[in-house]
């Protein structure tokens, strides 16, 4: 079965340069399904399974999320879809806090500019498969930057936006460290997920020896991680040997 993809963008060339890039990204076969404006994206995803993506079949991996639109802002599907099972993209020409830090804050788990070249793009969109978030060099750049201008106060909590910035700059989603460990609801494919991670197996190769494909791998990982209360592979590692869980 075709992975399926929704590209949200409202100009039609950037829409065709952005489908090339998928495609060029993913060994996998891919579906590609366009939308020009918020209101095709939401109709899409309903037939799709609605904002949880629960309510129908086979529903989209991958998400790529214009934030200009002719009717809207790209953050409110951002945010309507906190449930959807899929990995959220951030495409756009915008590459300042304003613009940056809402979308982090909003659930994107990645951030790519458009105007950056084609081999950057895929370069930064195969990350994926490696479960790290796609970052074009100049968000990431701007995120050290942002990081390092804000002191060394190590007891000062940190403001919600540099939370999201982190969880995005390490491929993790922010955690409560002292959150009660829950692994006895571990399924069997996620342990068998987990015992590859701690092997050192890339989501590419655990997607061919198990027979499936790599998102479904990325959304075994993510269950994982929150089953665990983990936000890294390392962490995962560590406590699957800890607790015996592999």
């Amino acid at each position: 079965m075709a992975v399926k993809v929704l590209i949200m963008e409202d100009n039609p060339v950037a829409r065709s340069f952005l489908c090339r890039v998928v495609r060029e990204s993913f060994s996998d076969a891919q579906q590609i399904t366009e939308a020009g404006d918020l209101e095709s994206a939401r109709q899409q995803i309903e037939i799709a399974g609605g904002p949880t993506g629960l309510h129908g079949v086979d529903p989209f991996k991958l998400i790529l999320v214009d934030l200009e639109l002719p009717d809207g802002n790209g953050l409110e599907l951002l945010h309507e879809l906190s449930s959807y099972p899929a990995t959220k993209i951030v495409t756009t020409l915008y590459s300042d806090d304003d613009h940056l830090f809402p979308a982090l804050q909003a659930g994107a788990d990645g951030y790519l500019l458009k105007e950056d070249r084609f081999e950057v793009l895929v370069e930064e969109l195969q990350k994926i498969v490696r479960g790290q978030p796609p970052l074009s060099p100049a968000i990431a750049r701007r995120l050290l930057t942002h990081f390092r201008g804000s002191g060394n106060d190590a007891s000062a909590a940190p403001e919600p936006g540099l939370r999201a910035a982190n969880a995005a700059a390490t491929g993790t989603k922010p955690t409560t460290m002292n959150k009660p460990v829950d692994h006895e609801r571990l399924t069997p494919r996620e342990t068998e997920v987990l015992t590859f991670l701690s092997k050192g197996f890339t989501i590419k190769e655990i997607a061919s020896l198990m027979g499936i494909k790599w998102f479904t791998v990325n959304d075994h990982i993510k269950s994982i991680y929150k089953k665990l209360n983990v936000s890294s592979r390392a962490e995962a590692a560590v406590l699957a040997s800890k607790q015996g869980l592999v």
